[in-house]
């Protein structure tokens, strides 16, 4: 029986592989799933074993730096990956409608190819966003919501670039990227520092923009399904895209009540009278040594986003009343 079920579960890998576009088997990781599945499982078992003992005596890195670094070239990376996903496209023949995918090798399929492998590519680097949380020993920011977007969603993703590149598939990427330039522009300012502070009112914002992104991308394939007839090659996206927008509505509109409604990551006052945690959602927590630090920046965002890794721990003022 067991071996029944292992040969046909290779029958169907081996016959997903026959359907993968040949123009993408010529860019890294795309020769198969099992160089990014090895990645993935790294990834998981780093952030969540090997990473965490390997801090366990160690004190919290200051990454103030790099974070600025990382974060602000993610979003010139995903602006970039935006304007290619209009250009090979949604801003010149695409109806947003049923957008068939091109698999010809014209300039502008060869384009939309290019940028789907890009988007893909750019969430295997967002992997650094928890390993920024492992290594300044953000333990509490690593959920459950993060780590599985983080490690599934690439996954599925890897066998949408491979099967599909582009069409009417290609909208939730491009979305999911535009929430992106948002997001890392939000984690860099508040990486560099208190005076940046200011310019970070729109916290609160953040989950309402996850939320509307994923209303977005479920509307739009809805469509679908009123349709009299659709030429997407690969119907099976159109579902698996809805559950998709679907799934993470229901999930990041848990952390907005959870967060906000009950009010478990709204600022709380310090125990010390006459001092009071002041701005972008940080709370002041006692040390073993009885002085007080911050949490940093527990937004609980992720990406399709979403992301709550890189704010800076001090990313919160205090005041004396």
């Amino acid at each position: 029986m067991l071996q029944d079920i292992g040969a046909r579960a290779m029958g169907v890998y081996e016959y997903l592989l026959k359907g993968t576009d040949p123009r993408l088997w010529s860019y890294p990781l795309m020769q198969s799933p099992v160089n990014m599945s090895a990645i993935l499982l790294t990834y998981i078992f780093f952030v969540l074993v090997a990473g965490p003992r390997f801090m366990a005596n160690r004190k919290p890195l200051q990454l103030k730096e790099a974070m600025i670094t990382y974060n602000f070239s993610m979003v010139a990376l995903n602006a970039f990956i935006v304007y290619e996903f209009l250009m090979s496209g949604w801003a010149t023949t695409y109806t947003w409608r049923c957008d068939a995918v091109d698999y010809s090798d014209s300039p502008q399929g060869l384009r939309m190819v290019r940028v789907a492998w890009l988007f893909l590519f750019s969430k295997f680097i967002e992997l650094l966003d928890t390993v920024f949380f492992v290594l300044r020993k953000k333990h509490g920011q690593i959920t459950f919501l993060h780590v599985f977007h983080h490690s599934f969603m690439p996954w599925t993703w890897w066998w949408g670039v491979s099967l599909a590149p582009g069409g009417i598939g290609s909208f939730h990427a491009m979305v999911n990227c535009i929430v992106h330039v948002i997001m890392y522009s939000y984690y860099g300012l508040s990486a560099a520092g208190p005076r940046f502070q200011k310019f970070l009112w729109w916290k609160k914002y953040m989950t309402a923009i996850q939320l509307v992104q994923f209303v977005m991308v479920s509307l739009h394939v809805t469509q679908y399904y009123f349709m009299d007839s659709c030429d997407y090659q690969v119907p099976l996206f159109i579902h698996l895209i809805w559950m998709y927008g679907t799934f993470f509505f229901v999930l990041f509109s848990n952390f907005w009540y959870q967060a906000y409604v009950k009010g478990k990551r709204l600022p709380k006052q310090d125990s010390k009278p006459g001092l009071n945690g002041k701005a972008n959602g940080t709370t002041m927590v006692a040390n073993g040594n009885g002085k007080h630090h911050k949490k940093g920046n527990s937004n609980g965002t992720s990406n399709g986003s979403s992301h709550n890794e890189n704010g800076s721990a001090h990313a919160g003022k205090m005041k004396k009343s």
